[in-house]
């Protein structure tokens, strides 16, 4: 296959190609940028001398439809006006921002506080939760990715609020993130004086994952519902640790949540469950395309502890859009990606 990435000078970007350059498929791989065409790629990036010295090239229509697969992994608000040309004319497109995800567009303007994209092209994209919507992925020809925070916390709650184990109404989210969740462009909030020997939370109320979140709990489990859910900086690089809580029904056990969980992933590799809580964390899928689930029952306050964890760069972005187009492709899930997590 050919392959186009759009964004590659970031992190997201970065994990593209790292998967990629081992994917036996891939022949060709080019890099586009709007700002610094004909810079040599190692140039910027040392750990790629010698590995993938080429020149970033210059967004042009008319070369990127000749590729078989266009990633894009920008900050939102570009691909909104970037895509539309595009989508429909050639290659297969696998966009990592924001910018399709919400099919309620003053829901993007909304959380985004940015123009969205048309309507006609936000209907045709699919969200590209691929344990979830295999099927709409393999003939998409815009497919969304998930956001990482929503991929950690879906995996883990969809099967329970589908087989009715949970009640959402009072579903509560907190999760926790690795700085390079924010991107490669420094900012106050991720300066190494504001971050190191810091755990801070953001966004409160307010981050725009909430509506993909719901939006998602609607499509896949057809249950209408709004969360609560927080987010928090942590002082590492990579990784996001999930919690969720929700009242379990009438009878519902430890057990109970752990067999649901098993059986809906069981012919899923990338999820794996977790079945003691000793043995989950984020170092455990560090680099890596695996989401590790684990669920267990207070009986004293008749709620659930739901705990997910993935590595954000990779489950929450190039992984998952990687396996997104094997989907696509027909090949196996795993292709380039059945790696063992970094761990130390």
């Amino acid at each position: 296959m050919k392959i186009g990435i759009v964004g590659a000078t970031g992190y997201g970007g970065l994990e593209l190609i790292r998967f990629l350059h081992n994917h036996p498929e891939v022949e060709q791989m080019d890099l586009f940028t709007s700002s610094e065409e004909g810079v040599i790629f190692s140039s910027k990036f040392g750990h790629l001398l010698n590995i993938h010295d080429v020149p970033l090239q210059k967004i042009d229509y008319e070369t990127l439809m000749n590729y078989d697969v266009v990633f894009t992994s920008t900050p939102s608000g570009v691909t909104s006006k970037l895509l539309p040309p595009l989508v429909g004319k050639g290659p297969r497109i696998i966009d990592l921002s924001g910018d399709y995800r919400l099919k309620n567009l003053q829901d993007y303007e909304k959380w985004y506080k940015k123009e969205p994209a048309p309507q006609e092209i936000v209907d045709k994209s699919v969200y590209g939760l691929t344990e979830w919507n295999e099927k709409n992925i393999k003939e998409a020809e815009l497919i969304a990715n998930p956001g990482c925070y929503p991929t950690a916390v879906l995996l883990s709650i969809l099967p329970l609020i589908k087989e009715d184990l949970i009640d959402p109404s009072f579903l509560v989210v907190d999760a926790k993130s690795g700085v390079s969740g924010a991107g490669n462009k420094p900012t106050k909030m991720t300066h190494f004086s504001e971050t190191n020997e810091n755990f801070s939370i953001y966004k409160i109320n307010e981050h725009q994952h909430i509506p993909e979140i719901e939006q998602a709990i609607e499509m896949f489990a057809n249950v209408k519902t709004s969360i609560t859910f927080n987010t928090h900086l942590v002082p590492m690089t990579r990784g996001i640790l999930a919690t969720s809580y929700a009242p379990v029904k009438d009878g519902v056990t430890t057990k109970d949540l752990t067999d649901c969980l098993q059986e809906t992933y069981k012919h899923h590799q990338f999820v794996r469950v977790i079945s003691d809580a000793n043995t989950i964390g984020t170092s455990r899928v560090k680099g890596s395309n695996y989401c590790d689930v684990f669920a267990k029952v207070d009986e004293r306050t008749n709620r659930a502890t739901i705990v997910s964890v993935i590595d954000n760069l990779v489950k929450g972005a190039a992984g998952q859009a990687i396996q997104n187009m094997n989907v696509q492709f027909g090949l196996p899930q795993t292709t380039g990606l059945d790696v063992v997590p970094l761990f130390i």
